[in-house]
């Protein structure tokens, strides 16, 4: 069921965030759960250098599909349901799309188990990780970090971002392999030639991606600032702020007052 404010004029004043309306909201049936096992806990590293812990799962089937693996958000989460491997666990999926655990099937927990703690050190560089001040996230420090710089890249091409077609994740890998980028600038000063060279490449692929390249350069101001990856700007806040500046320079000579006199933009962002 979807319930909506039935007047034009309120909902352009409630208005909208990036993905949802402020003036309707969906009520859904509950959610479906299922029962497996929590074979082992792995974490993962984003773009911003957050650290993620990640439920290895009994393969079970859940509201059509089947689930092998749930989100554990942070330590915080996994503490206060004191989930740990070997664990039975009940599973559903949030909003219908990513698994999660709900609890833990305490009378069915094995004998041996025990608690499960964050690393102190990033999986994929070796730096130090730091917890943010405001939040639970944990974060790796390392500068050159190739996780974050992969899925750094990612983000920079995808859709929503500059929009570069034919630069999937297992090509930026294969870049960063190669030692051929190391940051989004070098991406406009690939050499093509040397690219039509890797395995699984050529002439005709090295073309076709020159051409996305060369026309992402048309981009507006906002889907530059979104590729940036700055945190908590995202599609809208770039919009936003394109429009409110209307070029990079006017931006990188804004005060601090400037920036948060813009609507929808606070202190923290």
């Amino acid at each position: 069921i979807v319930i909506k404010v039935n007047d034009y004029e309120k909902q352009q004043q409630l208005g909208f965030t990036a993905k949802t309306p402020k003036w309707a909201i969906a009520y859904k049936f509950p959610a479906e759960e299922a029962v497996t096992r929590l074979e082992n806990i792995f974490v993962t590293v984003g773009r911003t250098g957050k650290i993620t812990p990640n439920a290895q799962l009994t393969p079970v089937r859940l509201a059509g599909t089947t689930v092998t693996s749930a989100t554990l958000h942070n330590q915080d989460y996994i503490t206060e349901k004191d989930i740990r491997v070997g664990d039975t666990v009940i599973v559903q999926k949030a909003g219908e799309i990513i698994p999660e655990i709900l609890s833990v099937v305490r009378e069915k927990r094995p004998e041996g188990t025990v608690p499960f703690h964050m690393p102190d050190t990033c999986p994929e560089c070796g730096a130090p990780v730091v917890r943010d001040e405001d939040g639970a996230a944990l974060r790796c420090t390392g500068a050159e970090c190739p996780a974050q710089l992969s899925r750094n890249l990612a983000h920079f091409v995808s859709r929503e971002a500059m929009n570069i077609d034919g630069l999937g994740s297992a090509i930026i890998d294969l870049l960063i392999e190669e030692k051929m980028v190391s940051n989004p600038a070098d991406l406009y000063a690939l050499d093509y030639a040397a690219f039509a060279k890797l395995p699984g490449q050529g002439k005709k692929s090295a073309a076709n991606l020159k051409a996305a390249i060369e026309a992402s350069k048309q981009n507006d101001l906002a889907r530059l600032l979104c590729a940036l990856g700055i945190r908590q700007v995202g599609s809208k806040a770039a919009k936003v702020l394109a429009s409110t500046f209307g070029s990079l320079d006017a931006l990188q000579h804004a005060s601090l007052e400037d920036l948060t006199a813009v609507p929808d933009l606070g202190e923290t962002t």
